[in-house]
């Protein structure tokens, strides 16, 4: 999919103006961004904008995240035990401490 991010009002007015045009190229919008299919006519539209607005229009080509294939089991499981912890308030570092959950820096230097 293309990622097009717009930082000027000028740029966001005209990509909310494509999304309207060519509702079947997008698969969402978020104000100052939105998600495009991964085809040719979209990449017409994306690059137009850049040539309108310059730097004011960031494009990136990117891919759907899968966690069963992106991400290995444990951290699943790390996601899924956080979120029902007894105590809401209680950080994911002192949640970790003690158990065989991933540790916070252990995950940050992991890449996906």
């Amino acid at each position: 999919m293309l990622l097009v991010v717009t930082y000027s009002r000028a740029a966001r007015r005209t990509l909310r103006n494509v999304c309207r045009a060519h509702e079947d190229s997008v698969v969402t919008r978020f104000g100052r961004a939105a998600l495009f299919e991964p085809t040719a006519f979209a990449a017409l539209q994306a690059l137009r904008l850049r040539e309108k607005h310059g730097v004011d229009v960031e494009v990136r080509l990117t891919r759907t995240f899968n966690e069963f294939d992106d991400v290995e089991g444990d951290v699943r499981k790390a996601a899924a035990a956080y979120e029902s912890r007894e105590q809401p308030s209680t950080p994911y570092a002192k949640f970790a401490s003690g158990t065989d959950h991933p540790d916070p820096e252990s995950l940050r230097a992991r890449e996906l």
